[in-house]
């Protein structure tokens, strides 16, 4: 059950970032960034049937961990992308060429081969305030940065970079939904006094305008590979540095993590120089 409902979460996830995309880059590039591209986006059915299909996603994928563990699961999730950016050029009728499919599968192998490599579990998300503080704080300085450097390009780079600031809120969400469902556990009074239930709301909103801001921006091929590596890389990162998570350290384990991290980013930088996606722009 956890391979087939993993599978049909990456094919839903996949039409559902391709439909977001489809009617995200047609809006005004005055609305990039702001609540009202979400609100114009609202009355898009394209966009609506995207947004269905991922909360479809999200019921897979819960069926899939319900069976199977996370380290399984994410990586087959990846697959999406081995859906999404040959569906996203043939709708554009396009034919990926060897540079572009290269880079597709050098993002998905790498950043499965990372993620299953690097096996993360345990953890503890009762953590002091001043390391939720210093956290928080670290990925606003990042995601402010990509932004600023997304101010300077246009097209595939823009799109990678509004994807990275996005991927870096959405992660950021993970954390703290994982925050929130541990205090489920002590009554909803509880969750319902943290301030991390109403951060997580926050997140999920800017999350979602930056992400669409990314599809609007330029072709899926350079959005959904930044949004889908920095997304995971935040929740290892928090999970391992301030939960207590704990990673496989094995020198085999290492060396096909960093193997995987090199090429998944040499395949990010394939598809963002590819001719064939800015044609698509």
């Amino acid at each position: 059950m956890t391979v087939p409902a993993a599978l049909a979460a990456g094919a839903c996830f996949a039409v559902a970032g391709v439909l977001q995309q489809w009617a995200a880059v047609r809006q005004p590039d005055g609305d990039t960034l702001t609540l009202r591209l979400v609100r114009r986006l609202a009355r898009e059915p394209l966009w609506l049937a995207g947004i269905t299909l991922a909360v479809l996603a999200y019921g897979f994928q819960a069926l899939a961990l319900a069976y199977g563990p996370l380290s399984l699961v994410q990586p087959l999730i990846i697959s999406e992308l081995l859906f999404a950016i040959p569906l996203s050029a043939r709708l554009r009728r396009r034919s990926l060429g060897a540079r572009e499919w290269l880079g597709t599968l050098a993002v998905t192998a790498g950043l499965t081969t990372a993620l299953a490599a690097a096996r993360p579990h345990g953890g503890d998300p009762a953590v002091p305030p001043g390391a939720w503080l210093a956290t928080l704080a670290t990925v606003g300085g990042l995601v402010a940065l990509a932004l600023a450097a997304g101010r300077r390009t246009a097209g595939a780079p823009r799109a990678s970079l509004l994807g990275v600031a996005g991927g870096l809120v959405m992660g950021t969400q993970s954390v703290l939904l994982d925050a929130t469902v541990d205090r489920l556990g002590a009554g909803p009074v509880a969750v319902l006094t943290a301030w991390q239930t109403y951060l997580l709301v926050v997140a999920s909103v800017a999350g979602l305008v930056l992400i669409q801001s990314a599809f609007q921006a330029g072709p899926l091929a350079a959005s959904m590979p930044a949004i889908d590596a920095t997304e995971p890389a935040v929740a290892v990162t928090v999970g391992v540095a301030v939960f207590g998570e704990t990673v496989s350290t094995e020198p085999l384990a290492l060396s096909l993590t960093a193997v995987g991290v090199a090429v998944l980013l040499a395949g990010i930088v394939l598809l963002d120089t590819s001719q064939l996606f800015r044609k698509l722009e």
